[in-house]
């Protein structure tokens, strides 16, 4: 019992953590999505991560059973999916409300938990997931009563993140935190060189455009701000990876709410428009909606 306390403590103080570093690396993403596409803000967030974990997996070498390659390529390749779609609207929409969309994912790993890992899912959790969507709609505001482009990725964002979130509860069992991590980065790294390599020789619409665009030589600071999201990231996803391993997924997954507060106060200081009710009442009912799914576990 004691154990299992002190890693539910520990967990919570990786993902505390985590999200403040998570946050950092948002102001510094919507600042150079601006100006550079968002697979090439993904290939450099990534590029960074792969150097430094590299780095200490040579220093440290993996100690790991392995056995699940199929599982650890679904970890990576649905983070980076997520992460894609995620540079991309924070691009567009307020860094708070983006950061709403991909904080989505507590409600859906309590849903992918449930039917992947086995775990109970209670009345009560059913509410708050109800609940977490009612908050969803409210962030979105859909106009005609249809959700546009940048809400459909902000929820993708939200489901790719809770698929990844759920795998590294069983691939932990297998693989070494640093294994792990390093699946979603190197992902992250070659899928975004190849989509920008081949951008040239395709023709897509532009519902599309979220995963082609030619590379764009950063210029000056802008080296800056992608070295800044690599490290800030790298740091984040280490973290987050850890608080997963050592605590249930959904009392670590509404840890990460912080990042939402975070968030909203870094967007404001970068322009974006303070929030108004009906948002904050749906950022709100999205935090006691994963509040309620913790409880609901506990």
């Amino acid at each position: 019992m004691k154990k299992m306390i002190k890693n539910m403590d520990r967990g919570i103080l990786f993902m505390l953590l985590a999200s403040l570093s998570f946050a950092a690396m948002g102001g510094f993403a919507k600042v150079v999505s601006q100006v550079l596409p968002p697979v090439e803000v993904t290939f450099f967030r990534n590029i960074f991560g792969v150097l430094l974990v590299g780095i200490a997996i040579y220093k440290v070498p993996l100690k790991q059973a392995g056995g699940k390659p199929f599982l650890l390529l679904f970890r990576g390749s649905m983070g980076f999916a997520a992460l894609l779609a995620y540079f991309y609207i924070m691009a567009h929409i307020p860094l708070g409300e983006a950061v709403t969309y991909n904080k989505t994912s507590p409600i859906f790993v309590a849903i992918f938990a449930y039917i992947f890992l086995r775990e109970k899912l209670r009345p009560s959790a059913l509410f708050a997931i109800i609940l977490g969507f009612v908050g969803i709609v409210l962030v979105a505001q859909p106009q005609g009563g249809s959700f546009d482009k940048y809400d459909i990725l902000g929820i993708f964002s939200g489901i790719g993140a809770a698929l990844a979130y759920t795998s590294i509860r069983e691939l932990s069992k297998y693989y070494d935190t640093r294994a792990i991590v390093m699946s979603f980065m190197g992902v992250g790294t070659v899928a975004p060189l190849f989509l920008m390599l081949i951008t040239p020789y395709v023709n897509v619409s532009d519902d599309f455009d979220w995963m082609f665009s030619k590379f764009v030589m950063p210029q000056g600071v802008q080296w800056g701000y992608v070295t800044a999201v690599g490290v800030f990231a790298t740091i984040s996803q280490l973290l987050m990876t850890k608080a997963y391993e050592l605590t249930k997924a959904g009392i670590v997954g509404t840890i990460s709410y912080s990042n939402i507060v975070f968030a909203v106060i870094i967007g404001v200081l970068l322009g974006d428009p303070i929030p108004d009710f009906w948002t904050v009442l749906g950022i709100i009912l999205v935090i006691v909606s994963g509040l309620m799914v913790a409880l609901a576990k506990k």
